[in-house]
C-alpha cells in the first residue's frame, strides 16, 4: 500500500488563482473518488485553507449504521494524515434508539472516508500539491480545456404540495402545543427522475451563483454531492471545538435600505431569536460530553452574517476538549447537529420520522475532514443537490425550524427562499411550487 507522502510537497504562485481551481477540479472530477472544500475566501478565523482538494483512493472506509463511528475511529488510528468523507443524518439510528422506514432513492453509504492519493491545498494565494507525481498533476492540471455543459429540462416534484406542507406544520404544532418538543427541523424533499447533468459545472455554477464557505464537490463512483453549504457543524483547532449553528434566515434586497432593514428585522425577530436560543442550549449540551467541565462558553450569540442569497443568524459555542475523547467520538457526541434535529433532540427526531417522506441520507449530514495535526473542520449538509447518475435521480431537501411561534405559509416561504440558488442553477422558477 502506498501512502501519501507528507514529504512530497510542492509550492507553486498561478496568476489565474479561479482558473486553476477550475481546471484542478476538471482534471480531479475524471477519477473514481474526489472531494473539494471551498471556503470561497470568508473571513473565518478558524479556517485553515481556501480550498482543498483530495483525489484518488489510497484505502477506504464504507460503514453502515451499526458500528460505524468505530469503524471511522480505528480508521482514523491507523490513517493519521488527511482523511475526508461524510456522515450521513441517518447515523441518529446508531447513536440513539431510533429507526427510519422512509425511502431513499440516492443510494449513498451511511459513511464513507478515505485516504487521497493527491492533496492540492489553496491557501493566501500559495497553491501546495501533496504528491509524489507533483510534477505529473501539473501537468494534467494545466492540459485541461475548460468547457461548459448546459444543464438539460429538469421535471421537479416534491414529496408535499404546498397545502400539505402547511397540514403537516400545523399537526408539528400540536405537538409543540403539548409539550412533546420546543422547536423541530421539518424537511421536504424536491427530485427529478431521469435527469440528465454534468455534476462538476453544475457544482462550479452554484458555488458561482451562491459562493458560501462551506462549499463542496464531493464525487464517490457515480453519486455526487454538490454543496453550497453556510453552516459549520463543528471545527477543532488545537484543543478547542467550535460549534456555529444557523438558525434566523431573512432575504437580502438589491436595495441597501431595505437589505438593511431585512437585518434588523432579523435580528429583532422573536420568533427567530427564540430558535436560535434553544438550538444554542441544545449545542451547549451537547459539547459537554466532550469538553473539559466548566470550558463550555457561547462566544457569540446572535451574530448576522451575510450570504448572496439570505442573512443567517449564526451563534459560536466553543469549550476545552478533553484529551481522554478520541476526535471520532467528539463528532459522535454532538451528531446529528443540533440545527437540524430540534428540542429535544431525541423526539424531534422521532417525529420528524413520522412526517418526513424520505430519508434524509447525506442531507442534514457533514462533509469534512480530518488533518495531519489532530484538527478537523465539518461542514452542515445543507442547500445542497444530490445526485444519482446511474439512477439519473437528483435531489434537493430544504427545511425550516418550527417552533410555537412559526406561520405554516410563512415558514414554506423561507424553504423556497433556501432553495433560490439551486432552483437558478436548474433553470428553474419556484412559481409553480407555490400551487
Amino acid at each position: 500500500m502506498i501512502l501519501l507522502n507528507y514529504f512530497y510537497r510542492v509550492k507553486i504562485q498561478v496568476s489565474n488563482l479561479q482558473q486553476f481551481k477550475q481546471k484542478a477540479l476538471q482534471w480531479a472530477a475524471v477519477f473514481d473518488v474526489c472531494c473539494c472544500l471551498d471556503s470561497n475566501s470568508f473571513n473565518d478565523p478558524y479556517s485553515k485553507f481556501d480550498l482543498l482538494l483530495a483525489v484518488g483512493v489510497v484505502d477506504q472506509v464504507v460503514a453502515a449504521t451499526g458500528s460505524a463511528f468505530d469503524q471511522l475511529d480505528k480508521f482514523r488510528t491507523t490513517h493519521p494524515g488527511w482523511l475526508l468523507g461524510f456522515l450521513t443524518y441517518d447515523l441518529k439510528n446508531e447513536i440513539e434508539n431510533l429507526s427510519s422506514t422512509n425511502i431513499d432513492c440516492l443510494q449513498l453509504p451511511d459513511l464513507y472516508f478515505f485516504a487521497p492519493e493527491h492533496l492540492i491545498l489553496i491557501s493566501n494565494n500559495e497553491v501546495e500539491i501533496i504528491s509524489a507525481d507533483a510534477d505529473q498533476i501539473l501537468a494534467g492540471i494545466d492540459s485541461q480545456r475548460l468547457s461548459e455543459h448546459p444543464i438539460g429540462d429538469i421535471h421537479l416534484q416534491s414529496r408535499f404540495s404546498r397545502n400539505e406542507y402547511i397540514s403537516t406544520v400545523n399537526k408539528i404544532k400540536d405537538h409543540i402545543n403539548r409539550g412533546d418538543i420546543y422547536v423541530t427541523n421539518f424537511c421536504q424533499e424536491f427530485f427529478s427522475e431521469g435527469a440528465v447533468i454534468d455534476p462538476l459545472n453544475t457544482f462550479l455554477k452554484l458555488n458561482s451563483i451562491s459562493p458560501n464557505p462551506f462549499s463542496a464537490f464531493f464525487k464517490l463512483n457515480d453519486k455526487y454531492i454538490i454543496a453550497a453549504s453556510p453552516e459549520r457543524f463543528m471545527a477543532k483547532r488545537g484543543n478547542k471545538l467550535i460549534s456555529q449553528p444557523i438558525k434566523g434566515t431573512s432575504k437580502r434586497y438589491d436595495n441597501m435600505n431595505e437589505d438593511e432593514l431585512s437585518k434588523k428585522k432579523l435580528r429583532a425577530h422573536p420568533k427567530e431569536l427564540q430558535e436560535n436560543v434553544m438550538i444554542v442550549d441544545l449545542v451547549r449540551n451537547d459539547l459537554t460530553r466532550s469538553a473539559i467541565p466548566g470550558t463550555v462558553k457561547t462566544e457569540e450569540l446572535f451574530g448576522i452574517y451575510s450570504f448572496k442569497q439570505v442573512h443567517q443568524m449564526i451563534s459560536t459555542v466553543v469549550c476545552e476538549k478533553n484529551e481522554g475523547i478520541s476526535e471520532v467520538q467528539t463528532i459522535k457526541n454532538t451528531f446529528p447537529m443540533g440545527s437540524m434535529t430540534g428540542a429535544p433532540k431525541i423526539s424531534a427526531m422521532q417525529l420528524m420520522e413520522q412526517y418526513e417522506r424520505t430519508k434524509r441520507g447525506v442531507y442534514s449530514g457533514a462533509i469534512g475532514y480530518f488533518a495531519p495535526d489532530g484538527d478537523f473542520d465539518f461542514n452542515v449538509v445543507i442547500r445542497t443537490l444530490l445526485y444519482n447518475q446511474t439512477e439519473k435521480y437528483l435531489s434537493f431537501q430544504v427545511g425550516s425550524a418550527i417552533t410555537f411561534h412559526a406561520e405554516p405559509e410563512k415558514e414554506y416561504e423561507e424553504c423556497l427562499l433556501k432553495a433560490q440558488a439551486i432552483l437558478q442553477v436548474l433553470n428553474l422558477n419556484e412559481s409553480f411550487l407555490r400551487s
